[in-house]
């Protein structure tokens, strides 16, 4: 059922049909399949396909790893409000992986994840706050508001 609805270009089934290759079920594991229906997902604006690809290219799984490109697709999902995006997006900034370390927007996305019941986003969100003066965690928290009200559900 879900290989005709992906082959007809509906993004969900892709999504999961991606998510089927990435972990073996059903189907025999293959990351560069998986990344190519992730990616025909993620192209539709599915924001669960984008974080899933950024994963892939965070990792390294069925395609070069590249950093740059983790943090498109993670920020592609963040934007739409995936929680996991935003965690994920939040560490490449903590770390500065494919951006230049930011702990002031590490600390925003992962607010923002937080928010959302994402208690690692909230620990490493505390954590990254250690790091920061308080001005810092001020601007950050402004931040995150800011992106609430310029963004709402």
């Amino acid at each position: 059922m879900i290989l005709p609805l992906a082959g007809q270009g509906d993004a969900n089934a892709q999504y999961y049909l991606g998510a089927m290759y990435a972990n073996g079920r059903g189907v025999q594991q293959d990351d560069v399949e998986a990344v190519k229906w992730y990616r025909l997902a993620a192209e539709q604006g599915a924001a669960e396909a984008q974080n899933s690809l950024g994963f892939m290219y965070d990792t390294g799984r069925g395609v070069q790893q590249d950093d740059v490109e983790a943090v498109k697709w993670y920020r592609l999902a963040a934007e739409q409000g995936n929680a996991a995006g935003r965690y994920s997006l939040g560490a490449m900034y903590a770390n500065g992986r494919g951006v230049p370390q930011d702990y002031v927007k590490a600390h925003m996305w992962f607010n923002l994840a937080a928010a959302q019941g994402d208690t690692a986003a909230s620990s490493k969100r505390d954590e990254i706050a250690k790091r920061m003066t308080p001005e810092q965690v001020a601007e950050a928290q402004r931040l995150s508001r800011d992106w609430v009200v310029a963004n709402p559900p």
